[in-house]
């Protein structure tokens, strides 16, 4: 029976991106191993995770609302956005701290070969966001891949029909 529990959570475990069924088992014997001190307050934060963690209903990032810190900010340029394709892009430009726009979570990129279409993107909400008249200037910053590429060359095409300035990172 203990047997089944850890190749369980091991399983679970080893799905996540950058794990492996031996760093899944390396996790498990040192939560299993500190109980007290781990497992307790991981546990509470899996639940605060699960339910208070939401998408931002603005730009798609996560956050402990409905709208999240980056869109409630005043002291953000509301005239600048840059899209994204992943929550994990918005917090890289944020760690260089440098950026003082707004964001847009695409919530991937194009890609035949995964079946993400136009429809599976957060486009219509970019959209939205731009027919306010507020932005004056988009940042795409889409990965450097075939897909990522395919994506902005999409926007690109997208955005002609709003008057704002796209600048294209490489």
């Amino acid at each position: 029976m203990q047997k089944n529990l850890i190749e369980n959570l091991s399983k679970i475990i080893a799905k996540l991106p950058g794990m492996g069924p031996r760093i899944a088992k390396r996790i498990i014997l040192h939560l299993a191993n500190n109980k007290q001190k781990t497992l307790g307050p991981l546990i509470e934060a899996l639940e605060n995770l699960r339910d208070k963690i939401e998408h931002c209903q603005i730009c798609g990032n996560l956050d402990e609302g409905k709208v999240c810190q980056i869109c409630l900010s005043n002291s953000r340029d509301v005239s600048l956005i840059c899209v994204v394709e992943e929550v994990a892009d918005l917090w890289a430009i944020e760690r260089a701290q440098n950026y003082r726009g707004k964001y847009h979570i695409l919530g991937g990129n194009l890609s035949a070969v995964s079946g993400k279409s136009i429809e599976d993107l957060n486009i219509e909400s970019l959209n939205n966001r731009l027919k306010s008249g507020e932005v004056k200037e988009v940042i795409i910053a889409t990965s450097a891949t075939i897909d990522g590429q395919t994506t902005a060359n999409f926007l690109l095409e997208n955005l002609k029909e709003f008057n704002v300035k796209v600048t294209r990172l490489a």
